[in-house]
Formats: structure tokens, sequence, C-alpha cells
């Protein structure tokens, strides 16, 4: 695991908050050289603790019209079920995310279809691909924006 300090945690902040934030702001925000901070990105990039900046994307504004958590129970529990489920799932570009999850269900989809149709051919498409069980949850609104991850020093 990474080593923070202070500084770390504050750069980490202010980046997953502004990620096209350009280095010579970033610096001065963060009390730093340019060069300092920069040196600071570069080494969380190489230690994995930032893994990527993306822009954040209205799903209803860029054509999505539906969006949906899909709880799924599998049929068969293996390394190799696994693979192929991944494999499948990377293959669709309506699912969003799917995380492995602890509890009744084993994978947690979300899903984002331009309409109730594309949602249908998503979750007809879910058996073929090794789901037993499928429980769909319409997402109606948000209530709490994604927050940044907390970074705690070391």
């Amino acid at each position: 695991m990474a080593a923070l300090d202070d500084k770390d945690c504050v750069i980490l902040d202010l980046l997953q908050r502004e990620g096209d934030l350009p280095n010579i702001e970033l610096a001065r925000r963060v009390q730093l050289s340019p060069a300092a901070t920069l040196r600071r990105v570069q080494r969380l990039r190489a230690e994995k603790v930032i893994t990527g900046v993306h822009a954040v994307v209205d799903p209803d504004r860029a054509g999505s019209k539906v969006e949906a958590f899909v709880l799924i129970t599998l049929s068969e529990h293996s390394d190799a079920g696994d693979r192929r489920l991944a494999e499948a799932l990377a293959g669709m570009p309506a699912v969003l995310r799917a995380d492995a999850i602890a509890g009744a269900d084993d994978v947690l989809l979300h899903v984002a279809a331009a309409d109730a149709r594309a949602l249908q051919d998503v979750l007809r498409a879910l058996p073929r691909i090794g789901a037993r069980r499928v429980t769909t949850l319409l997402r109606l609104g948000e209530v709490k924006a994604p927050a940044p991850v907390p970074a705690l020093p070391s």
C-alpha cells in the first residue's frame, strides 16, 4: 500500500473533484512547486493510487434514458464461470459496472440503456451467460452524487 501524506491526500481530493485541473493550479492549491506536484502525481499513478482520469457523463443527456441496478445470482461458482461472465459483460456496452458482492446475490450490475427494450435485451442475455436468478431495480434518480474516495494519511 502506498504511503500517503497530507499533501498527497489534498492532491487526490482535488483531482477527484477536478480531474482536468492544470498542474500549475494544482500546485498552487497544494502549496508546492509545479515540479514537486508533478512528481507526486506521477508517483501516485505509478503506485496505482490514481488509476485513471475520466470525464463524468450524464447518461440521460448521452442518450441512456433508463438505468437499473441488477442483482445476479450465478448458476456456477468457479474461476472459469467467473471469467466467462466477466468476458461476456465486457462485451455489453450497456453494463457500466459489475461488482462481485457478498450476500444472497453474487454480482451487482449498473446498467444504462437507451430505453426499456434495450434494458430488456440485457436482462434476457444474463441467463445465457451464467445468471440463475436476476433481480432488477429501476433507478429513479440520484439522491447523493458519487463522492470522492477519502484519502487518509498513512
